[in-house]
């Protein structure tokens, strides 16, 4: 039996699971540690040490006030000097705070009183040029009457937003829709509006906008250009794929339509941003049980030339003849496998490409409020329907279970009891999410989402944690293979 005492190895009252993530990607054995966030490559032997610890622990609860015993009653395959020196090294690890790090203590964003919005989703068109048939918009009417916003309640959102910002210097206007480029004229008018009362109040706002761009021509993208106006564009991926669900209201695919105006767009600017800040684009898709090996569609968007890409697993009923099923797992995360290898040797010829669910926020990632708690929808950001409506975001839009208010209403005061039942959905108030080694780099998940699947803010959608698990284990290891890069080149 090995002397422990000497060591300085401990596990007492410490999760191994909950705390250290394990797996294997690409031929690599991976350890995560979910409190440091530091990243670990580790041979056999010590990666399969670890494994047993943890299933141990599983097994039998008692080991986990017990390390010594834990320690003694693993690795009976190992040599006692090869199981001494692992133990060795894990040590020095852990005395380091990079491995078994202490366990971050339970604490509850500290918000202001007020909320402060910081972002905003300008529902500016409540009508659309396309009938997606996944579409949660309802093709864009979201439950109600087609229509566009007027200019006037397009000014009266931006006032509302400057005005409960506080002392932010920036914030963040996402025109949307339905098709935001069906009310072109508008946007026009409210970023010039919007500047001018931003400067007045020494601040900035940023504009993104959201289309599918059927209406996206020459004058458009050079307007777009000229603004700094980030732009994400709609497209499912091969013609097939994406006409099979993205059609005009004839029937007809709009994919022959679209691309062009795309491909146009996109060559305006070649050194757009990887990480979705500052001025970027992003040309953005979802995947349906029609397609769990969706990288085909990632693969035929860069052939394109199209090297800022993201793809979204639909959210819909089981009943839905599109809707993912649970048997589509396998497929879904043999293609996120298959897309990780893609990234890497695309990169290596020459023809990189960025898939944005695979950065990872490791070394400049989100701030703890944003780790706990997600998106901060509903007292940080909020959408606007045409008719002046507040929503906590766009994907609860025309839920009249989840309105916060009116532009029009006077005073206008966020109620609290919805603000905070927003603020209090952070990943300690969901079940799932305490235990979960994603836990920090998720915030909890989709809040949108959670209500669809479950009708509850902190019951957590499993299908996307699946998902969501998978594209951060991939993350994790590209960016160790970046580094194994930069080391080589070095």
């Amino acid at each position: 039996m090995l002397n422990l005492n000497k060591l300085e190895l401990t596990f007492n009252n410490y999760n191994l699971e909950k705390n250290v993530h394990l797996y294997r990607q690409g031929g690599l054995n991976i350890a995560y540690d979910v409190n440091s966030g530091s990243l670990h490559l580790l041979d056999d032997k010590t990666y399969s040490f670890l494994t047993e610890l943890s299933e141990l622990q599983k097994e039998d609860p008692a080991l986990l006030k017990n390390s010594e015993k834990l320690l003694n009653t693993a690795g009976s395959n190992l040599r006692a000097d090869e199981k001494k020196e692992i133990i060795q090294e894990l040590a020095e690890l852990q005395k380091a705070n990079i491995l078994f790090s202490c366990e971050a203590e339970e604490v509850n964003p500290d918000y202001p009183e007020r909320p402060l919005i910081k972002a905003m989703c300008l529902h500016i068109a409540h009508d659309c040029n396309l009938r997606c048939r996944y579409c949660f918009a309802e093709t864009g009417s979201f439950g109600g009457s087609r229509g566009l916003m007027d200019l006037e309640t397009g000014k009266k959102a931006i006032d509302f937003l400057l005005q409960n910002s506080g002392d932010r210097p920036s914030c963040e206007v996402d025109f949307f829709g339905g098709e935001p480029l069906m009310n072109f004229s508008v946007i026009r008018e409210l970023v010039i509006y919007g500047r001018q009362k931003a400067e007045e109040l020494g601040k900035k706002i940023k504009y993104t906008l959201t289309t599918n761009a059927v209406l996206l021509n020459d004058t458009v993208a050079e307007y777009l250009e000229q603004e700094g106006i980030s732009v994400v564009l709609s497209l499912d991926g091969r013609p097939e794929i994406n006409d099979k669900m993205r059609p005009f209201a004839n029937g007809k695919g709009s994919y022959d339509r679209i691309i062009d105006n795309i491909l146009k767009f996109i060559a305006k600017r070649p050194n757009t941003s990887r990480y979705a800040i500052g001025k970027y684009y992003y040309v953005r898709g979802t995947y349906t049980h029609y397609n769990p090996d969706f990288y085909k569609e990632v693969l035929h968007l860069a052939d394109l030339g199209i090297n800022r890409i993201s793809l979204e697993p639909v959210v819909a009923p089981l009943e839905q003849s599109y809707a993912l099923q649970p048997e589509d797992l396998a497929k879904i995360n043999q293609s996120y496998d298959i897309l990780a290898e893609k990234v890497l040797e695309y990169a290596h010829k020459g023809n990189e490409f960025t898939f944005f669910h695979f950065n990872a926020g490791l070394d400049d990632g989100p701030c703890l409020p944003k780790r706990l708690s997600g998106c901060g929808a509903g007292h940080e950001y909020v959408a606007i329907s045409p008719e002046g409506d507040i929503y906590p975001c766009h994907q609860f839009v025309g839920q009249e279970k989840y309105k916060l208010g009116s532009l029009d209403d006077s005073p206008l005061v966020l109620p609290e009891d919805m603000v905070q039942a927003f603020r209090q959905a952070n990943i300690y108030a969901k079940e799932d999410c305490r235990i979960c080694w994603a836990r920090f780099s998720c915030g909890g998940g989709c809040h949108a989402a959670n209500v669809a699947y479950s009708g509850e803010l902190t019951k957590v959608y499993p299908f996307g944690c699946e998902i969501q698990k998978k594209r951060l284990e991939i993350a994790y290891y590209l960016k160790i293979k970046e580094a194994q890069r930069i080391k080589k080149i070095c």
